[in-house]
């Protein structure tokens, strides 16, 4: 239930509507400054309002991303194990440490480095 109610809040506040009615609410509130002489009252609706709604929509969009991340990785994990030749073994990549990463990183672009390299020369 939560996944469902995540996904749509975070469709709708990625909506141009969605800047809209913000927009429009900034306009509101500060077109009513000179009607509360523009009081600390007054910035602080705007300042509790913000800080809520972002706070709330911290965790709602981590959790579209976390999801989002999963159903990546299940993808690239299908095509490392039906491409021949694969290191199937990066299918556990993220639970590497970073000192391992960032070797494979550099591993992998030498490798790309070279192809290129050799991709060029053959053009000429």
């Amino acid at each position: 239930m939560f996944t469902t109610f995540a996904r749509t809040t975070e469709r709708a506040v990625g909506s141009p509507w969605a800047f809209v009615l913000a927009a429009a609410s900034v306009v509101l509130w500060a077109s009513t400054g000179p009607l509360f002489g523009f009081s600390d009252t007054w910035q602080m609706v705007i300042n509790t309002a913000t800080t809520i709604v972002t706070f709330l929509i911290v965790f709602l969009i981590q959790a579209t991303q976390t999801q989002d991340t999963a159903a990546i990785h299940i993808k690239l994990d299908e095509l490392l194990r039906a491409v021949e030749g694969a290191r199937t073994s990066l299918v556990v990549a993220e639970d590497l440490d970073r000192a391992e990463l960032d070797r494979l990183r550099d591993e992998l672009h030498d490798a790309a480095s070279v192809e290129a390299s050799f991709d060029l020369k053959q053009e000429d």
